[in-house]
């Protein structure tokens, strides 16, 4: 599949929800300077590229100055670049990218699974009004220890329930 089709395959509003917005941002930019230059491109591949030299001759007075001109312009060659360096360098930023997905999914996924066992033990728990005193015991083995230690003690009263649930008197 060539490059051009493949990201005109890319749905750009499902991929801003899906990366941070630093992301987004960043491949907008690029998004953004590649049209620029890709329209630069196509302008400068319109334009004339021949110069008319005789047209010069017979305007200008001092020939040897178009003769000189005409010269350079043969022999001029446009310069070369190799990419390696530069494709190397694309390359280990998106192994790099490519590897911290991989991690970030990881961690998601871990969380996802982590979020539906706690939404199943919620789901299957009983009702409060269910549960007994053995069931809290159960749970919470501490707040059984801590009672016994208040039944050695002689402490029959818990310190501020009164204050916050009142006196609760049975009548008979």
């Amino acid at each position: 599949m060539s490059t051009r089709a493949a990201a005109a395959r890319i749905d750009w509003g499902a991929l801003s929800t899906k990366l941070r917005p630093d992301t987004f941002a960043e491949i907008s930019a690029f998004r953004r300077r590649h049209t620029e230059l890709t329209k630069l491109v196509s302008e400068l591949r319109e334009q004339p590229t021949s110069i008319d030299f005789s047209h010069y001759r017979k305007t200008l007075k001092n020939t040897k100055v178009v003769d000189d001109a005409e010269k350079a312009f043969a022999a001029f060659k446009p310069a070369t670049y190799d990419l390696g360096e530069q494709i190397r360098i694309i390359e280990q930023q998106q192994a790099k990218a490519v590897a911290t997905a991989e991690t970030t999914a990881k961690k998601v996924n871990a969380e996802v699974n982590e979020l539906k066992d706690l939404l199943n033990n919620i789901e299957t728990a009983r009702p409060v009004d269910q549960l007994t005193v053995d069931d809290v015991a159960k749970a919470y083995p501490e707040l059984d220890k801590t009672v016994e230690k208040m039944v050695k003690r002689g402490q029959w009263s818990v310190p501020g329930y009164y204050e916050r649930f009142g006196d609760f008197i049975v009548g008979f």
